[in-house]
């Protein structure tokens, strides 16, 4: 016994327009992950961007970056309790780069006829100055940040 041959479908002398033709179905889309609630204030986000942007002091006053960060910290930690970890960063940062600082003026005073003494505080100021913003930008967009190199004091 013989099978017959597959039948073809019979060409379609007309094209279908294009107003006929259905497009498959779309798969059902996942739902968007809710957003992120802040559990912070608006009051207290503002005080940890204050926090971490007051070591620009040191620009005007000698140890600023370590005295106006502790004396919002100080007295701002009892009235928003998320000001107490920010704080504890901040200062922890402040007093690091302010040893390194410490270490490298001295390695400039004492090697100054070698030429990377002479760079040692530029390669810490300048970190030092983007880290901070990096900080206060971090804090105005409630994000978590680690500031890096830092020595854990508090």
């Amino acid at each position: 016994m013989e099978t017959p041959p597959p039948a073809t479908p019979e060409p379609n002398p007309e094209p279908t327009p294009a107003s006929e033709i259905v497009p498959p179905p779309t798969p059902a889309s996942t739902p968007a992950p809710p957003a992120v609630v802040s559990a912070t204030s608006p009051e207290e986000k503002q005080w940890k961007v204050i926090l971490n942007l007051s070591a620009l002091c040191a620009f005007f006053i000698p140890a600023g970056n370590i005295i106006a960060p502790l004396v919002i910290w100080l007295i701002k930690k009892t009235e928003l309790p998320g000001l107490e970890a920010e704080g504890k960063k901040v200062l922890n940062f402040q007093i690091s780069y302010t040893i390194y600082m410490i270490a490298a003026m001295v390695a400039f005073f004492v090697g100054s006829c070698l030429i990377v003494p002479l760079i040692l505080p530029l390669v810490v100021g300048i970190p030092w100055l983007i880290f901070t913003i990096i900080g206060g930008v971090k804090a105005s967009n409630d994000e978590p940040y680690e500031f890096p190199f830092t020595l854990k004091m508090l």
